[in-house]
């Protein structure tokens, strides 16, 4: 993918593209109902025991933001993180790669609800709306975790790749102090595997014929320190087969393993190409808003020349 495609018709530079802007409205428009409509909650949330018949819950659940900080933070980084991956995914693939995490992330909180209420006993679990975009948003961390893992947070200095994880252990070390954590931690966890399940093995890849990201960068181990990785790896492969059928290995576009072939996202040619993009893509855009605000800081001198 060349710059010219990444810089042309979507956006990237012109500000935030139609389909984000789309999405944000929709984010905004749920969260409205259910202020105007309280009882929506009850059809649009996600409540294990009303999940079945209202089985649609599973879908409505990530677009409606209870509160209002969920729906600000949901929009601003649907906003800004969609302007950059959209364009590289291509429009397409990024609303398939929104509804898919949605869809499965909402269904692994129902199956872990029911269990939890079978464990516990705790009706709680079954009655609680469970609801927002912030499994999809950490989705988002993943990806750029995948695309521009060593590109570093101007101020914090902390490289793209550590954005995950670092969120979820914030969030698991706030949700000690925040009533019924168990509203959000759920979905930020699952938001972040299924996300990952779906580009490391799922997602096709637009300049190669294969699925997925076999790349070592991107192994579930990757998310944790060096020194926990021998002890993560072992328990990776096995959850891998589990809920994939097979070890990670890359597969073509038609699902099938491929034997004795040298893996292109495991090849660190491929690798640093995929990285190059993103970076680049990344540095365009960052140079061409610091150009557009030249411009603008420019134009209010030329309209007092003009008017002297």
């Amino acid at each position: 993918m060349s710059s010219a495609s990444l810089a042309g018709g979507t956006g990237l530079y012109g500000g935030f593209t139609k389909l984000c802007k789309g999405l944000a409205v929709v984010l905004v428009g749920g969260h409205a109902a259910v202020q105007i409509f309280p009882a929506a909650v009850a059809y649009l949330a996600l409540i294990p025991a009303r999940t079945i018949p209202f089985a649609w819950n599973l879908i409505t659940a990530g677009y409606i933001e209870q509160s209002i900080y969920g729906v600000i933070a949901s929009v601003i980084g649907l906003l800004f993180m969609g302007r950059f991956l959209e364009p590289i995914w291509g429009s397409r693939e990024f609303v398939k790669f929104i509804f898919v995490v949605n869809f499965f992330t909402s269904l692994c909180v129902f199956v872990t609800a029911i269990a939890l209420y079978y464990i516990s006993r705790e009706e709680n679990y079954l009655y609680m709306p469970v609801s927002g975009f912030h499994g999809v948003l950490v989705g988002f961390l993943v990806g750029i975790k995948q695309i521009i893992p060593d590109q570093e947070l101007p101020v914090l200095r902390i490289k793209a790749k550590w954005f995950p994880s670092i969120v979820l252990l914030v969030a698991i070390a706030v949700s000690y102090f925040m009533p019924e954590p168990a509203a959000y931690i759920p979905m930020l966890v699952f938001g972040t595997y299924m996300s990952w399940i779906y580009l490391r093995y799922i997602q096709r890849r637009p300049e190669t014929k294969f699925m997925g990201d076999p790349s070592d960068d991107f192994s579930f181990a990757s998310f944790f320190p060096e020194f926990l990785r021998p002890i993560i790896n072992p328990i990776a492969s096995v959850f891998a087969r589990m809920l994939c059928g097979r070890s990670d290995s890359m597969t073509d576009a038609h699902g099938d393993a491929l034997e004795d072939t040298p893996l292109p996202g495991s090849d660190p040619i491929e690798a640093t190409r995929r990285r190059e993009r993103g970076a680049r893509a990344l540095e365009e855009r960052l140079a061409a808003e610091r150009l557009a605000a030249a411009r603008t800081a420019e134009d209010p001198q030329s309209d007092a020349a003009a008017n002297v």
